[in-house]
């Protein structure tokens, strides 16, 4: 099953999918969090044909929610109204710091658009990890 997976910010939005089989994540993209972003990502979603949603879950480290994570729940039902496909929530902690932390040797013209669809690669595979046990 392919699967999209987000990293979602106030500013950039990462996105990250699996393979066909649903076993690998790969970074994919980065889109500003503005007026259309409701559309880019269901247009990307309906062609990366994925099945379900991943999206990182932000909460702090006694488990409760961070103060974009009202954005987030928000921005989950529209989506999954959108797109009419599941969405799964992954916790995630520290994840745009482990991918900075992995980009660190690469060189890229947009270090930050790099970092955003990274942590989103390494949201989805955390779900995958934690599906598959």
């Amino acid at each position: 099953m392919k699967l999209v997976g987000i990293d979602y910010g106030t500013k950039r939005v990462g996105v990250a999918v699996t393979d066909v089989a649903g076993v690998l994540s790969f970074p994919k993209a980065v889109f500003p969090n503005d007026k259309q972003l409701l559309n880019d990502l269901s247009t990307f979603i309906k062609k990366e044909e994925a099945e379900a949603i991943v999206i990182g879950e932000s909460r702090n480290l006694t488990g409760e929610d961070n103060p974009v994570m009202k954005d987030i729940r928000t921005f989950a039902r529209a989506l999954e109204q959108e797109c009419g496909l599941p969405v799964h929530f992954e916790p995630e902690f520290y994840t745009s710091h482990e991918a900075r932390r992995l980009a660190q040797d690469r060189v890229s013209k947009n270090a930050e658009d790099s970092v955003d669809a990274q942590a989103a690669a390494i949201i989805l595979n955390s779900y995958l990890s934690r599906s598959t046990t």
